[in-house]
This record gives C-alpha cells, structure tokens and sequence, in this order.
C-alpha cells in the first residue's frame, strides 16, 4: 500500500507500505508529473522483493513537507481567515465558478473529480438554493435523490461535488495554486465556503444520528 498518514501503517502493519509525504489526494505527488508519478509506483512495488511486514520512506529530496490533510473551515476560521469574505450571492458565486471549471476540464482532457451526485455542473444553482432552503430551516429535498440515498448522505454528496468544483476551478484561475491555498479560500473567502457551514450547523442539531453524523463530511 502507499500509505499517506504513516502513523496509520504503523498501527494497521500491511504486509509492505510505502509512506508518502504529500497531502491527501496526491498519493503520487505532483499532478501531471508523470517520471515522478511512475518512480512512486516503482518504490511502491519493489516492496515486493522483501518479506513484510515492512513501512518504508520514499525518497523525494526535492519535497517541502505539506499539510497531510486539506483545512477545513474550524482551522480556517481559528487562524483569522481573510479580512473580507465575498457578498456574491452563492447560486451567483457556483455560476462564475463554473466558467472556470469548465476551462479546467478542457484543459484536461474531460477529467474531473465532480460527478458524485450525478447532478451536472449546469445545474449546480439547484443544488446552492436547496442548500440554502436547507439552512435557512426549511423541510426541503431534490428530485435528483436518489431513493436508497438518504437526505444526510445527499447533503455530504452535494458537499462534496460544489467543493470539487470550485477547487478544480481554483487550479484554472491560478496554474500553481496549492491544495492548501484552495482550501483557505474556499473556507475562508467565497459565500459557498460560508453556506456549507451554516448547513452543518443546522444538521447538527438534527434529532437524526444519520443526519447529523454526515454532517462531518459536509464542513468540519
């Protein structure tokens, strides 16, 4: 396994690790470095040739350690966050964002990380008033929801899809920008960093354990 948080191979003790110093969702460092995507790899397999269990350091001399987790919003909000937040209504803020998205996706061949709810960027204003109807206290739902998929678990799905986007959208607006940056603004700068958290507020005050339990997965 390549193993991203080496506390946890030491605990779980895998037949052949390889701990990895970069942040979560780049296991193989740099995106679009293939020579040294391909070296990761190769580490990785030569574990191969020797019994385990055994958890080894990849070499990168080259790397300046990063966070091992992306920041989330009570981080952002402890350390002061920016001085000004956007006034951009959030249906608005998704609509802009989106053209940048859409640069990104280009740029890259059709790949993308949005897609969990199946909802189609076009549409993500949908998604932003629900969530606002949401959080305003409203009994609300969508369409899209799937049946076997409860309301909890659609929020964090939502979550998760506008999170996806702005950041991919982040990465078109600035080439360069790190996993760190994007999360300070996204949490700290745009009114849909803001809505996410105030619809966590709201399901955590939810009288259902699910609700509230998928309520980590939509800000935290």
């Amino acid at each position: 396994m390549i193993a991203l948080v080496r506390e946890h191979a030491e605990t779980v003790k895998p037949p052949r690790a390889l701990y990895v110093p970069y942040p979560f969702g780049s296991p193989l460092g740099k995106p679009l470095d293939a020579e040294h995507q391909h070296r990761v790899l190769g580490s990785a397999l030569a574990l191969l040739k020797k019994d385990g269990p055994v958890l080894s350091d990849f070499d990168d001399p080259d790397h300046v350690e990063q966070r091992g987790a992306p920041a989330q919003f009570t981080e952002v909000a402890a350390q002061g966050g920016p001085a000004t937040r956007s006034d951009v209504d959030p249906a608005t803020e998704t609509t802009r964002t989106r053209q940048y998205y859409t640069r990104w996706v280009e740029q890259h061949g059709g790949r993308t990380t949005v897609g969990v709810t199946r909802v189609p960027p076009a549409r993500f204003r949908a998604i932003i008033r629900f969530l606002e109807d949401y959080a305003s206290g409203n009994e609300v739902d969508m369409r899209e929801r799937p049946a076997d998929v409860s309301l909890g678990e659609w929020i964090r799905l939502c979550a998760l899809d506008l999170r996806a986007m702005f950041s991919e959208a982040k990465m078109a607006m600035q080439p360069g920008v790190t996993s760190e940056a994007i999360d300070f603004w996204f949490w700290g700068e745009t009114s849909t960093g803001d809505l996410l958290q105030r619809v966590k507020v709201r399901m955590e005050a939810s009288d259902d354990d699910a609700i509230v339990g998928a309520a980590y997965g939509v800000a935290r």
